[in-house]
């Protein structure tokens, strides 16, 4: 399954027109983005406030990730200072993928943004979490939040930004997105060997693990004939064909 490096803001300094600082709402969003990751199986790694952003691309850099994302907040130079609007995907050029992940952020983000055509992404070779890792990256300024109306907005779009952005990465990692986790006990039901754990719900996806016959294992979501499962730590689609769930497990 995917992994994705999570990186948001650790400017503590950068204060919200309304009140707040961008380290303080981009992390409130990377805390509800968590649920939507957890239950579509995208892991993921985080950094910390006391962090820095060398420190975060470090860090990055040191795993193997198939995206690093990082969640920011704007703010206009000069005479521009305060009247601004609209959100940003940052990629670097050249990158396909990053080019890939940062469209379909911004088309989700499009469908909740007042203004849709203050949606956009742009490559940069300036942003060190774009220019400076490894893995494809994109480097979202959800708005800005200088001026009243975008800072107004961030907070109180936090949830539906969580969902949508989630949403997008589903659709960049072709696995299917899911709300909720509805956690159920079951064991491989296989006669003939084992059962493959895949990494996406297909029969050409890569195979993670193989599951021995009457395996303990955690049905996480299903969809459309396959059971998204946790066996031992490893998180990825078996076909529900081959899993029996237990009664009276927890919904």
């Amino acid at each position: 399954m995917p992994i994705i490096y999570l990186s948001p803001s650790t400017q503590e300094f950068n204060y919200y027109v309304n009140g707040g600082t961008e380290e303080y709402y981009m992390n409130l969003l990377a805390d509800k983005m968590v649920p939507y990751l957890d239950a579509s199986g995208i892991r993921y790694a985080r950094n910390t406030p006391d962090m820095t952003a060398a420190s975060s691309i470090a860090a990055s850099n040191a795993g193997d990730y198939d995206l690093h994302l990082a969640l920011h907040s704007n703010a206009a130079a000069g005479d521009q200072a305060g009247r601004v609007r609209g959100s940003i995907a940052f990629y670097y050029p050249g990158s396909a993928r990053g080019q890939w992940a940062a469209l379909l952020i911004a088309d989700a983000l499009k469908t909740i943004y007042p203004d849709p055509n203050r949606v956009r992404i742009q490559p940069t070779t300036s942003l060190g979490e774009v220019a400076k890792v490894r893995a494809p990256a994109v480097l979202l300024e959800l708005a800005f939040h200088d001026n009243p109306e975008d800072a107004a907005w961030i907070k109180e779009n936090l949830d539906s930004a969580a969902r949508v952005i989630v949403l997008a990465l589903t659709e960049y990692f072709e696995i299917p997105f899911f709300e909720t986790e509805h956690r159920r006990p079951g064991v491989a039901d296989v006669s003939w060997g084992k059962l493959n754990l895949r990494a996406r719900p297909n029969l050409e996806a890569p195979i993670l693990a193989q599951i021995p016959d009457g395996a303990p294992l955690t049905v996480i979501n299903t969809a459309d004939g396959w059971h998204l499962v946790d066996w031992n730590g490893t998180v990825g689609y078996a076909s529900a064909d081959y899993i029996t769930l237990v009664e009276g497990g927890v919904g």
